[in-house]
């Protein structure tokens, strides 16, 4: 845990992590490439058990995502996910060019 601004957040906080690119793939599956270069794939299903992330499993509105300032958002920034928590939730991804 640690706490920012005086908001507390779970897991472990990694700094200056933002979201450079996502591609929206098969059964709410997400490939992220992030600030550090790196490239993850993340499970947004697991978001659908929290009511604010609930219109995700619209496939219309979960293909409609955007990056705000480096964050993933979707419905005009109305639903959004910290970058560090898509990271923690993550998988490492190696690329094959």
């Amino acid at each position: 845990m640690y706490i920012v601004d005086g908001i507390a957040y779970a897991g472990q906080l990694i700094d200056d992590i933002k979201i450079a690119s996502v591609k929206v793939l098969d059964d709410m599956m997400m490939l992220l490439e992030f600030s550090t270069g790196e490239f993850r794939l993340y499970d947004a299903s697991q978001l659908l058990v929290q009511e604010a992330f609930k219109p995700l499993a619209d496939e219309k509105i979960f293909s409609d995502v955007t990056i705000e300032h480096g964050v993933v958002t979707w419905c005009d920034g109305e639903i959004d996910i910290a970058p560090e928590s898509m990271y923690m939730n993550s998988y490492c991804y190696q690329r094959i060019t």
